[in-house]
């Protein structure tokens, strides 16, 4: 499988990481749409929030504990925004299920 953020996740594709743990890894996104914008991702592949079941589904808890550890090591008091697209009309451009993590200004709704 020729995937972008597997390759980042294991390594053979450079990223600026910011958070890391058995099974889930985070790096800042190459066009931030905020002061603080990181992408957190799934080690193990998953293609989207509609491949999400019962035999994978524990990992979104991890993401979630993931960001909050973020939160807390990049001082995100003010609070910060999770987002993930799914397929091609929901906006998804990259084949694995990631979350992008948004924070250091005021996020309007709905996005602009």
């Amino acid at each position: 499988m020729d995937c972008l953020f597997c390759s980042i996740a294991n390594g053979t594709v450079p990223s600026t990481k910011i958070y890391e743990n058995e099974s889930v890894y985070a790096f800042a996104d190459i066009d931030p749409q905020a002061p603080f914008h990181c992408i957190i991702i799934p080690k193990a592949h998953i293609d989207s929030a509609a491949a999400i079941n019962k035999e994978n589904s524990a990992v979104i808890a991890k993401i979630f504990e993931a960001a909050a550890e973020i939160a807390r090591e990049q001082k995100l008091e003010n609070g910060f925004r999770i987002v993930t697209n799914c397929g091609r009309d929901g906006g998804q451009t990259v084949g694995h299920l990631h979350f992008h993590m948004l924070a250091g200004r005021l996020l309007a709704w709905p996005p602009g």
